[in-house]
């Protein structure tokens, strides 16, 4: 397991004739040889050392990935610091995922450990800070670099509690902007742009040859240090999802003001309607407070109503979202496979094609994978109660 989000594996192209084994019994076996080869710092009383679960967000266009490394700026590297500032000794921290250069994170988590000694008194121990304490401290020291890395969550685990070999779950989100033109200067290093129209359905079919349980050599990259390519694709879907920011034209008639922020917006069929706007003025504003989107509509306007999205995005641009979950990747499988999806949206292969490359268990027959702008871990989950 290692790199890319989700913990996507560091992986080679093609399968190894090795015994084939399963994910959970892969990760125990890792987990042994790492407690091996490496050991894990002891002291001398556990009751002296807390292990917090931590979980960040960060934009990772200018982190040279997660994973701490000399001379280069990455996530790891940023967080120990802060944390080393707010306790005043170096940590140790181990990542459910170790995301590479440009991929970003809504929810990425690693363990740290802390041991709290007064800085009055050398060498005597404190008990444990609480998790708010720690969450808002090190945001503190985080926000005086770059701001481009965030704690959001914080809970007390046990000593041998391991961020990565724990998970039972990791969700991935990848987006890809089919644009006309030039893209907004908002989304630059935040999603894949293309320039070919994409087919969403024959899309859909594709994912549907992907999920299960499958070899998965064909979407391995190489160096990946996985046992085995045997993975379980728990989801592959893609959905259209507005383009972000959500804001509206500038133009005649376009002016919006807010008046109240509990206002609903009435809908028949998708379709904004008439009923419901209880307003004696010429122009109603309401706000859609679940997609932030800022409706101006002028009663006696026809040309006003339609879509909640029409005037207030590019039309020529479309944004797709590529949602897969698994509870481990191999090593940027996740970009394989969404190079190979939006190769199948654009037309450059069929469905079964998609079937044929993922029989070759090759990386040689899969199209260019997808840029890490587009990128995003999106979650990681655990099983508090094990």
């Amino acid at each position: 397991m290692a790199k890319e989000g989700s913990l996507e594996e560091i992986g080679g192209g093609e399968a190894r004739k090795k015994p084939r084994v399963s994910e959970a019994v892969e990760e125990k076996l890792e987990l042994k040889e790492n407690q091996v080869s490496k050991g894990e710092a002891r002291v001398s009383s556990q009751a002296e050392m807390q292990r917090y679960l931590v979980a960040v967000e960060y934009i990772g266009t200018h982190f040279a990935g997660f994973q701490k490394q000399n001379e280069c700026r990455t996530v790891q590297g940023c967080l120990e610091a802060a944390f080393n500032k707010f306790v005043g000794q170096s940590v140790s921290s181990s990542a459910s995922s170790r995301t590479d250069t440009g991929v970003h994170a809504l929810k990425n988590v690693c363990h740290v450990d802390v041991i709290r000694t007064s800085k009055r008194k050398p060498g005597e121990v404190l008990s444990p800070h609480d998790p708010e304490v720690v969450k808002r401290a090190v945001n503190h020291f985080l926000q005086k670099d770059a701001g481009d890395l965030v704690v959001v969550g914080v809970r007390c685990v046990a000593p041998d509690f391991h961020a990565r070999f724990k998970a039972k779950e990791r969700t991935y989100l990848y987006r890809i902007i089919s644009v006309n033109g030039i893209a907004s200067i908002f989304e630059k290093d935040r999603a894949w742009h293309v320039t070919e129209n994409l087919n969403i359905s024959a899309m859909r079919a594709a994912c549907q040859v992907l999920v299960g349980h499958h070899d998965f050599s064909s979407f391995r990259a190489a160096g990946c240090q996985a046992n085995s390519p045997m993975r379980t694709l728990d989801e592959l879907h893609v959905c259209e999802v507005p383009l972000w920011p959500y804001l509206p034209s500038i133009g005649p008639n376009s002016f919006c003001e807010i008046k109240g922020s509990t206002s609903t917006i009435p809908i028949q069929d998708g379709k904004v309607t008439d009923e419901g706007w209880g307003s004696e003025n010429e122009n109603h504003h309401t706000r859609n407070v679940e997609l932030g989107i800022l409706i101006n509509k002028k009663k006696d306007q026809s040309a006003n109503r339609g879509s909640l999205l029409d005037g207030y995005t590019d039309k020529s641009s479309r944004c797709y979202v590529v949602t897969t979950r698994a509870r481990s990747f191999l090593y940027h499988q996740v970009r394989l496979m969404v190079g190979t999806l939006k190769a199948v949206g654009s037309g450059s292969l069929t469905v079964r094609d998609v079937q044929e490359i993922l029989d070759a268990r090759s990386i040689t027959k899969v199209p260019p994978m997808a840029p890490a702008c587009g990128l995003y871990l999106a979650d990681v989950k655990y099983d508090f109660d094990e």
